[in-house]
């Protein structure tokens, strides 16, 4: 019975010294490094468009400091009525989500427009939308699907 009794307790001796060394040493989880603060500055006119098959889009805009965007946007597409206006947005990291005010055909209408930022251009997203007080929106802008065919080169602004 002592040998009984000795073994169990040698037993939980080792278990329990085991567990204080496991207690003992604090598991370490590395946080992510974090990104260093950015001061955003007003990035001054940018422009860009696209010519192809005949169709012509161009793109100017400001983006202040507190990424606010305002510009002016034309699509001269070969077959259809030319639309130009204003363009009223922010930039929410690298997508341009504004608000597109044009005249075509002698009406005034607003469109939602998002572009995407790569490596110097800027490629056009589509979604579905829906008209809602006179507005077509996206209706979810998660959805927004970016096509590479549909891309704005930059180019210098034009004096005007």
């Amino acid at each position: 019975m002592k040998k009984v009794l000795a073994i169990t307790i040698i037993i939980l001796s080792v278990f329990t010294s085991c567990k204080k060394d496991q207690v003992a040493e604090p598991v370490e989880i590395a946080p992510n490094p974090p990104k260093e603060a950015q001061i955003v500055e007003p990035a001054g006119d940018q422009c860009y468009e696209s010519r192809t098959n005949g169709n012509i889009i161009e793109l100017s805009f400001n983006v202040n400091s507190h990424q606010e965007v305002n510009g002016k946007l034309s699509y001269n597409i070969s077959g259809k009525d030319k639309n130009e206006g204003s363009l009223i947005g922010n930039m929410k990291g690298d997508t341009l989500i504004a608000d597109y005010t044009f005249m075509s055909e002698g009406v005034s209408s607003v469109r939602e427009v998002a572009f995407l930022e790569r490596e110097g251009v800027l490629i056009e997203g589509y979604a579905e939308a829906v008209e809602a007080n006179g507005k077509v929106s996206f209706k979810d802008k998660k959805q927004l699907k970016f096509d590479p065919k549909n891309t704005l080169t930059k180019v210098d602004c034009k004096a005007e």
